[in-house]
């Protein structure tokens, strides 16, 4: 078995008080990226979480082996960070997929509130302050708001809204940050490119405290697995969906906006 590599750790940067918080009781916010073979969008990613507003923050790149130039890259943001005295790890090791490597990445994590960037996504520079304000004034378990969707044709606004009706509509995980509290208890269970829609659908139901900012807090470049378009891996996606939402005990009528959702995106890209 392959050791994992540690790049740069926390040493040198010593926070006073409780773990995820410092001495003026403001949280300390957790962001992650995860990375494969990212050299080419990764730098954009890494800037938006060293810009941020907010100066409580931590950040966590965990890398999959990648092939290019994507951990050197990592690695050469080490000054930078230090020079914010923002505490920056970088690891690299064999992971199971995305959802593997994020439940290992919050589990290095220290902060109260957790954030994850994908490496071809950049956060608004004010994402981590705002959310940090809105947990002082109303503890939740998971927050998300607004997100900017960048395509080819155009650039789309996705507003985040908190209905009874349960969809993915409503929902943007770009946005999302949960609490480490809370991803002790419902980590990712690895199973399908729609973990994150799983653990979402497993909050709800289960009556934890789900709130949405109206502002945007992340911006999502459109492409990857989740946006194809393939007939065959639409019908597939479709599939998956619904099996999620069955699993967490939703019924009929979110199979049908499951093959909504799904067709949406293959006919309209």
């Amino acid at each position: 078995m392959t050791e994992p590599v540690l790049l740069f750790d926390f040493a040198g940067f010593r926070r006073k008080g409780p773990v995820g918080m410092n001495v003026s009781e403001k949280p300390l916010v957790s962001l992650i990226t995860v990375t494969f073979n990212s050299e080419k969008t990764l730098v954009r990613t890494i800037e938006s979480v060293l810009n941020q507003t907010y100066p409580h923050i931590e950040y966590i790149i965990m890398d999959g082996c990648s092939k290019d130039g994507t951990v050197a890259l990592a690695q050469s943001y080490r000054e930078a960070f230090a020079k914010k005295n923002i505490p920056f790890q970088v690891v690299s090791e064999p992971d199971r997929g995305m959802y593997d490597a994020i439940n290992k990445a919050v589990a290095l994590s220290r902060g109260v509130i957790i954030g994850n960037v994908n490496s071809d996504d950049y956060y608004e520079p004010d994402a981590a302050e705002t959310v940090a304000e809105e947990y002082l004034r109303e503890p939740y378990d998971m927050i998300y708001g607004d997100l900017r969707i960048i395509k080819p044709s155009g650039v789309a606004v996705k507003k985040a809204k908190l209905k009874k009706f349960v969809s993915t509509r409503y929902w943007n995980h770009p946005t999302t940050f949960i609490t480490k509290e809370t991803y002790a208890k419902e980590p990712y269970k690895c199973e399908t490119m729609y973990d994150d829609c799983d653990l979402m659908l497993r909050l709800r139901k289960k009556g934890y405290r789900v709130r949405v900012v109206g502002k945007i807090l992340s911006n999502f470049t459109f492409g990857g697995m989740s946006t194809r378009k393939n007939w065959k891996e639409t019908v597939e996606r479709i599939r998956i969906r619904c099996k999620v939402y069955k699993n967490n005990g939703y019924g009929l009528p979110y199979y049908l906006d499951s093959c909504l959702m799904e067709t949406a995106k293959f006919l309209l890209g």
